[in-house]
């Protein structure tokens, strides 16, 4: 891959950018305006330049790394781009737009890529002409950080496309693991089931937030506990998360817990918004 594409200007898209600049790989990163775009290069640079600050690259890789970043608002500047990671809101309806818009500017070789924590990639490849050519490269938040990739393999995608989404994710210095395309695939359908039972078990008042949290840390040696996490998700995402589980798996232990549901519609979306189950 000599030139890579990132559609969406969030947490994910920036991070993603990041570490393919960082892996000398050239980065366009398109945003819906230009001044949106500039902004996530400028985050992208801090970035970097908080991890020269703490010795863990040096002033010379930051320069290096910013070489190969380049910013627009125009979805006809990805061209010439060998593969396209998209990371925009996780709305099937709008990722579908995008992969029929893109399937009409890139060139015939280049491989669409989601990168959604849940949704179907074959709906995705069956609005393009190329659907051999769509697959899931699934990064984690932070994506500068997270060591795991999902490769997502849809029914319609190549053996090639599978090979190359793989090559490019250990250029990228990260952990490939292939997964089917099934909702959740493998860790959020593992792990979004024992969020919403947290959920529920603070709602029947079993034990605090703070407390299920201490718990799970303590005792099983998870980083964070689950409200944490959920909150670093984000709980507008955990929502379609668990609404896409449901609808595929139709366990009742998959709709999202009312509590859940009130503090989105509440807007309080986790870290992002400075509010969520915990304040930030």
């Amino acid at each position: 891959m000599k030139l890579v594409g990132v559609i969406g200007s969030g947490i994910m898209g920036s991070g993603i950018a990041e570490v393919i600049a960082k892996s000398g790989i050239d980065v366009v990163i398109r945003s819906r305006s230009q001044e949106t775009a500039d902004a996530t290069k400028n985050a992208i640079e801090n970035s970097l330049k908080k991890q020269v600050t703490k010795t863990k690259i040096t002033q010379e890789q930051l320069e290096a790394a910013m070489a190969h970043v380049c910013v627009t608002s125009k979805l006809e500047d990805l061209a010439n781009c060998d593969l396209i990671i998209e990371s925009v809101a996780e709305d099937l309806a709008t990722k579908k737009e995008l992969f029929t818009a893109l399937d009409k500017v890139v060139k015939p070789s280049c491989i669409l890529s989601t990168n959604t924590s849940t949704l179907p990639v074959i709906e995705m490849a069956k609005v393009t002409n190329r659907p051999d050519k769509v697959c899931g490269i699934h990064f984690f938040n932070p994506a500068v950080l997270m060591p795991l990739v999902e490769v997502i393999r849809p029914i319609t995608a190549s053996d090639e496309t599978i090979a190359l989404a793989n090559g490019f994710v250990k250029a990228c210095a990260k952990d490939a693991v292939q997964v089917v395309d099934r909702a959740g695939f493998i860790v959020n359908a593992l792990l979004f089931p024992y969020l919403n039972n947290a959920i529920a078990m603070f709602e029947a008042g079993t034990a605090t937030m703070e407390d299920i949290d201490v718990a799970m840390k303590g005792g099983c040696n998870f980083p964070m506990g689950p409200f944490a996490l959920l909150d670093l998700v984000g709980l507008d995402t955990s929502v379609a998360i668990l609404n896409a589980l449901h609808a595929e798996f139709k366990s009742a232990n998959l709709e999202p817990r009312p509590m859940l549901k009130k503090l989105v519609s509440e807007g309080k979306l986790g870290r992002k918004t400075k509010q969520g189950f915990y304040s930030y």
